[in-house]
């Protein structure tokens, strides 16, 4: 039997250490722009009485603590492997990714429900003043966009926070509109109407993140990726007779891993089998990280015998024929 674990180069983790701490610098940035004017918008909303602004404000919230999540993420999951975590804590970031996707969630129903409230019956809101603190708000979401947006959006967390950020924008260009809309035509529903846009974009986001980070929990393959189709096409690499106990799941976001069971037709090299498919499951998957247990297929099997393994986890794969 030959098993062999995949393993990343030294060279790339180096890498991405810079990138990580580059991460840290671009997000801590955002993070402090976002808190400043949130604490300002929160004032301006209870002075001006709109619900549009202060719903803004529970957004960028939202926001703030999504970076909270990522940063405290980040540095743990940098902490190596030891103990009984023998992938170390990378999962905290999904872990944060569901909580902010919660928050979401539970803000959006409040600020439905308060939104709906205020369509039926309207109070005073001013115009003026929500329509400068939403133009504002609009010129400080593109900075911490354009923040965000450099860091590696391949990490749930840095996508998430990068997703709430351009909700926001979007938020606010609503709230400014609403805010035009009642300083020159006096029609205060429109700040509710502004909300419901805010509390529909939030719900997206929220599930999104939910959905994202539950597929990582599940252990699921990662998205768009055909598990049948790789199946197929490992037994297809020369000398392969069979795959079975094929597993591909993620670790944490941007870290694909697989495990396999593989059988060699007798007279082939079982190293150079697991060298092909290696770089087949790289170029092709962009897994990095494989574990296959590689055996010589028994002379006497037949290819179309019952699995190796009494107990065969998933389909079987063959050569087709």
């Amino acid at each position: 039997m030959c098993l062999y674990i995949g393993r990343v180069a030294g060279e790339h983790q180096h890498t991405h250490a810079v990138s990580v701490n580059a991460d840290r610098r671009l997000l801590t940035a955002a993070l402090c722009l976002i808190v400043a004017y949130m604490a300002g918008e929160v004032v301006v909303g209870v002075f001006a009485s709109s619900l549009a602004l202060l719903s803004d404000a529970a957004h960028m919230l939202t926001d703030a603590a999504s970076i909270v999540l990522a940063l405290i993420a980040m540095r743990l999951a940098a902490r190596p492997p030891r103990g009984s975590f023998t992938y170390g804590l990378r999962r905290v970031e999904i872990l944060s990714a569901q909580a902010n996707g919660l928050t979401l969630l539970l803000l959006a129903v409040w600020l439905g429900y308060e939104a709906v409230r205020r369509l039926i019956e309207p109070p005073p809101v001013a115009g003026g003043l929500v329509l400068g603190t939403a133009l504002v708000g609009i010129v400080v979401n593109l900075v911490a966009t354009w923040l965000i947006g450099r860091a590696n959006r391949t990490s749930l967390n840095i996508r998430g926070a990068y997703q709430h950020i351009l909700t926001d924008l979007f938020a606010f260009v609503a709230t400014a509109v609403a805010g035009a809309v009642m300083l020159f035509t006096g029609f205060d529903r429109a700040d509710g109407i502004a909300t419901l846009v805010v509390v529909a974009l939030m719900a997206k986001a929220g599930i999104g993140l939910l959905r994202d980070s539950a597929r990582i929990f599940l252990e699921a393959a990662p998205a768009g990726t055909d598990t049948g189709a790789l199946g197929e096409r490992l037994a297809g690499c020369d000398g392969v007779a069979e795959v079975h106990d094929l597993h591909l799941w993620t670790i944490t976001s941007g870290e694909p891993a697989l495990s396999a069971h593989v059988l060699v037709r007798p007279g082939y090299d079982c190293h150079r089998v697991r060298r092909e498919m290696e770089r087949l499951l790289r170029e092709e998957y962009q897994v990095d990280h494989s574990t296959l247990q590689v055996d010589h297929q028994p002379a006497a099997a037949a290819p179309a015998a019952e699995p190796y393994c009494e107990r065969s986890h998933g389909p079987v794969h063959r050569p087709a024929r």
